[in-house]
């Protein structure tokens, strides 16, 4: 048991580095990414088809590519473009594409649970397509997509570790990077385990909180 505390404990330094990266990929992300699958989803409902068919496409093309091939295409690729970014903001936007288009799904699904006689009459007293979106539809739907939207969330905190194969000291660096100090390999990962789930039931309890305000003011 002395040897499991002391996995942490001789590599504290290393732990909170790590994980403090994992935050930070998962905060810029999340907010990059809910932003952007916001507008993807406005794009997909949109009434003017060039946007439809530009948000159709992206959210196809990056849900049937694999995470890894993003980062990949961002870190080799686009430096042969002229964009040459650090690890840690090609990571982040890494992160920022693949999961906006999930949340675009999430958001489009929560637009298409509200009645449609709310926004008809909303246009009906002269209300505008983003005026009727911004103030009648979107915040119906984000009430209705909590529980989705939340695993999508928790899917990119776990998605941050495949950062940690593009150069990015991140929790999935731990592993490789404490072997090479002769760590137990079994204790670093249940280390590793336990930090991820700290950082996780609380948005699991974020959840659950909003669902019952939010049930309690439909």
């Amino acid at each position: 048991m002395g040897e499991f505390f002391h996995t942490l404990t001789d590599n504290g330094d290393i732990f909170f580095r790590a994980f403090k990266t994992t935050v930070y990929l998962f905060l810029i992300g999340g907010v990059g990414a809910l932003v952007f699958g916001t507008a993807l989803g406005a794009m997909r409902v949109s009434p003017i088809p060039v946007l439809r068919a530009v948000g159709t496409t992206y959210v196809q093309l990056i849900r049937n590519t694999p995470l890894t091939l993003v980062f990949a295409l961002l870190v080799f690729a686009a430096p042969k473009l002229g964009l040459n970014l650090d690890y840690f903001p090609t990571a982040c936007v890494a992160l920022i594409v693949y999961t906006s288009a999930f949340i675009c799904e999430a958001v489009r699904s929560g637009i298409n649970t509200v009645s449609p006689g709310q926004g008809e009459a909303a246009r009906a007293l002269g209300m505008t397509f983003n005026q009727v979106l911004g103030s009648i539809v979107l915040p119906q739907a984000f009430r209705a997509i909590v529980p989705p939207l939340m695993s999508i969330l928790i899917a990119l905190m776990k998605n941050t570790t495949i950062a940690a194969g593009f150069s990015v000291l991140e929790a999935g660096a731990l592993q490789p990077y404490l072997s090479e100090r002769s760590q137990n390999q079994t204790f670093v990962l249940i280390w590793i385990t336990v930090f991820f789930l700290i950082l996780i039931v609380p948005l699991i309890a974020l959840q659950r909180v909003l669902e019952r305000q939010w049930r309690v003011a439909r």
